[in-house]
């Protein structure tokens, strides 16, 4: 009984540290993928904006 009393205990005092863990790395996560989002769409924007550019110099 005093093993499952000691390991609630210190599951429940752990419990903190690795809510503030997890924030970190679910922010570095959140900020990589809104980099490669922000990377993709401006290249996708950059090649549109060539296109448009192009297509109005062969005319």
């Amino acid at each position: 009984m005093e093993y499952l009393v000691s390991l609630a205990l210190g599951s429940v005092l752990q419990a903190p540290v690795l809510i503030s863990e997890s924030r970190q790395v679910v922010g570095l996560l959140a900020a990589a993928g809104a980099a490669m989002l922000a990377a993709r769409l401006g290249w996708h924007g950059t090649d549109r904006l060539i296109a448009r550019r192009g297509g109005a110099d062969q005319d």
